[in-house]
């Protein structure tokens, strides 16, 4: 799992890049040589909207996610415990569920493309596809740590 998070970390480094590159690059070719970039405010959404979905599985594992720590430390720990619990079962459903259906939805559009970009559609939702599958295998095995250890994960909010 390792390899897979520093690939896509990686992988969400380029994102940041093209996200900043391409209104920059429009900026340029449209401000100096008057010749705007075709696309360039489509391609930039649909690097900030990879890069969100990409992103999330690593801020997943890291425990960036929102959660109601203050709530959840007001339980017992049975209650903690079981709210953990439940709440990694319906995150692996809803994502598991999500990547079912942007695969689904992939296959029966392998034909098509975007209209501005002419951008293949499996390309388009591919970082949909991906991001909900990266979600759901790190909520699998952060329910799956959970279990095994028998208790909640201890949860401190810090504030700076």
């Amino acid at each position: 799992m390792r390899t897979l998070r520093r690939a896509v970390v990686a992988l969400c480094l380029v994102l940041l890049a093209a996200l900043i590159a391409t209104p920059s690059l429009q900026i340029v070719l449209r401000g100096i040589f008057n010749v705007p970039m075709a696309g360039a405010e489509e391609l930039a959404r649909y690097f900030l909207i990879a890069l969100t979905l990409l992103g999330g599985a690593y801020v997943t594992h890291g425990g960036g996610q929102i959660r109601m720590e203050e709530f959840q430390a007001m339980l017992p720990a049975r209650g903690r415990f079981v709210l953990q619990v439940v709440i990694d079962v319906c995150a692996v459903a809803m994502f598991g569920l999500i990547t079912a259906a942007s695969v689904a939805s992939i296959f029966q559009n392998l034909g098509n493309q975007t209209a501005t970009l002419e951008m293949p559609y499996w390309l388009f939702m591919a970082p949909l596809a991906l991001g909900m599958a990266l979600l759901t295998l790190e909520y699998l095995l952060q329910l799956v740590r959970t279990l095994r250890q028998g208790h909640a994960d201890d949860k401190q909010t810090t504030l700076a």
